[in-house]
């Protein structure tokens, strides 16, 4: 089992520019430290149904008034503000850009994150698509696919990931493989149900245990 860079192309191009905006990194940063009810009003407040501040406030008002989450709220609205494919990359990255935070609060060597990566194993075709982050540790290699939410599981990821825990171990290489999804439990397991996927095997970290993530691999 070895790891290599996705193959640089036009898409990859154009969201590497965006996974280097200044607010990706901002959100990022303060979701890293957030609350499970704060990370709940950033993904609503993000999803785009209104940029009014005020509103937000007295729909969620169990996070005000807080410093930290005023942050998140006003840049949480720099994301709905954009255009509606432009704010769904962002989300995207976003979420990436979190969980590469998280897992390198744990891991020994912050180096061995990666975004970005494709897993190889000999004599099997490689997969097209990339792990969106995955820890390169020898034998405590981790593959996370990342989901902004429940409706972007489906029956093609949940055969990579599992697909490629069963490869590693063909080659007796441990891959732990997990699927993180920045939507709650429950909508996730209400769209798992509806596939006959594998996923069994395959860790699923939802909102409510993002912060899982930065403690010890299970």
């Amino acid at each position: 089992m070895r790891f290599q860079d996705a193959a640089p192309d036009a898409r990859a191009i154009v969201y590497a520019g965006i996974q280097a905006d200044p607010l990706v990194g901002r959100l990022a940063e303060l979701l890293e430290s957030a609350s499970a009810a704060q990370l709940v009003l950033a993904r609503a407040v993000m999803n785009g149904e209104t940029t009014d501040a005020e509103t937000w406030r007295i729909m969620v008002p169990g996070c005000f008034p807080d410093e930290h989450s005023e942050a998140i709220l006003a840049a949480s609205l720099a994301v709905a503000g954009r255009g509606e494919q432009v704010r769904s990359q962002f989300r995207g990255a976003i979420v990436e850009a979190l969980v590469e935070r998280l897992l390198r609060r744990r891991v020994p060597v912050a180096s061995a994150v990666r975004r970005e990566r494709r897993v190889l194993f000999d004599g099997v075709r490689a997969e097209i698509h990339p792990y969106d982050v995955t820890v390169e540790s020898a034998g405590r290699a981790e593959a996370y696919d990342c989901k902004w939410g429940a409706r972007g599981i489906n029956a093609d990821v949940l055969h990579q990931l599992d697909d490629a825990r069963q490869h590693a171990a063909d080659e007796e290489e441990p891959l732990l493989v997990g699927l993180v999804v920045f939507d709650t439990r429950l909508a996730c397991l209400v769209r798992l149900e509806r596939t006959t996927a594998p996923h069994q095997a395959t860790r699923l970290i939802t909102i409510e245990t993002l912060a899982g993530l930065a403690r010890t691999r299970p």
